[in-house]
């Protein structure tokens, strides 16, 4: 049985549908996460699990329990749902301390102080007590939220975009301690972010959302490299599409060469004629597939070049016009203008049905590399 699961809920307001029929399950010790653009909806879904808002359809069970459904709502301060806000929301009136033992005055005072003690350790603030929200950096405020939403041992931990007031080396660290901290502490988490880095860096498992609904639920390994559509394709990491054409159940074949898959590649849904002549797809190449090759005979030219330190982004356009990505270690510095030796190196074939006009699609071959997975 799941810790949580989300049956075919929607949500609205007024008449206009935010969510539609979402279904999501998480186990008992898992980190999960609404990952998606602003609008999309995993704001009000997190807030539906919390109880702040009420669903208009499918329900919402806590540990085989039902807390939400129509006509059925159990009030948040029942849940035992922990949650850390995007500005901390943290008493300024109060110590760290006071701030982290504010969810256990019903404890007797021994027992609140060694709780408080406890999880100011496990967030490396146990020296910090006595101190007063304005006097804490930013990440040291944030460690202090996630403290007093911990100190009651929810059933359930809640994250609304906790890293999003920080600056990005403080948020990318703290996304890596955050997860040590939920996992040490085995709790059930779901964070709620439009950063896939963050999603990535905390979440065991992702759901992509937009317009209301979830895309894909899975690991971050098969969104980037198994996205089940153009959508998440597009969302997760950086890559382009060049036209193929299917030449077989295992192979389709771009400007670059032909590609060998050990999942049989899908035509059109629905059609079994695969292969043929018009079988065409759009195939997707991360810029880890594209590899700079100085030996290879294949070349592309320079058109951008964006560095990142230990790799550059390069982009690259083919002979038919087209532009392909791949990032390289930045010793490779080449410029702008220049050709470039390239190789394939594809481990996944992602494909979808074609979006081109044929005549556009593919360009004559002047060699083929053969490429197996």
């Amino acid at each position: 049985m799941s810790h949580l699961e989300l049956a075919g809920i929607d949500l609205a307001y007024g008449t206009q549908r935010v969510v539609r029929n979402l279904s999501m399950r998480l186990e008992k010790g898992s980190i999960g996460c609404l990952l998606g653009p602003s609008g999309c909806g995993k704001t009000t879904v997190l807030r539906s699990i919390a109880g702040f808002e009420q669903v208009s359809g499918g329900e919402i069970r806590l540990d085989g329990a039902v807390v939400s459904r129509q006509g059925q709502h159990v009030p948040p301060e029942r849940r035992r749902i922990g949650m850390v806000f995007q500005d901390y929301a943290l008493f300024p009136h109060l110590t760290v301390a006071r701030n982290v033992g504010f969810g256990l005055r019903a404890m007797e005072r021994e027992q609140r102080n060694g709780r408080v003690a406890e999880l100011l350790r496990v967030v490396g603030l146990h020296d910090q007590g006595n101190k007063y929200p304005h006097e804490l950096s930013g990440g040291q405020q944030q460690r202090v939220a996630l403290a007093r939403a911990l100190a009651p041992r929810p059933s359930l931990l809640l994250l609304d975009e906790p890293f999003s007031n920080l600056d990005v080396e403080l948020r990318e660290r703290l996304s890596y301690e955050v997860r040590d901290i939920i996992k040490a502490t085995q709790t059930t988490a779901i964070l709620v972010t439009h950063d896939q880095n963050e999603a990535f860096a905390v979440a065991d498992e992702i759901g992509i959302m937009h317009e209301g609904r979830i895309q894909q639920w899975d690991t971050p390994y098969n969104l980037y490299h198994r996205p089940v559509n153009r959508f998440v394709a597009d969302f997760i990491g950086q890559g382009v599409f060049l036209p193929g054409r299917v030449i077989s159940h295992h192979q389709v074949r771009v400007e670059l060469g032909t590609l060998n898959s050990t999942i049989p590649v899908e035509c059109c849904p629905g059609d079994d004629r695969c292969p043929g002549e018009e079988c065409l797809v759009d195939v997707l190449l991360r810029p880890d597939d594209v590899v700079h090759d100085d030996s290879s005979e294949m070349k592309a030219e320079v058109v951008h070049k964006a560095f990142r330190g230990a790799e550059i982004l390069y982009t690259l356009r083919l002979e038919s016009g087209a532009r392909a990505l791949s990032l390289v270690p930045s010793h490779h510095n080449h410029a702008i203008g220049e050709r470039i030796g390239i190789r394939l190196a594809v481990d996944h074939v992602v494909t979808f049905p074609g979006e081109h006009p044929p005549a556009a699609r593919m360009q004559p071959q002047r060699r083929e590399a053969s490429i197996t997975q």
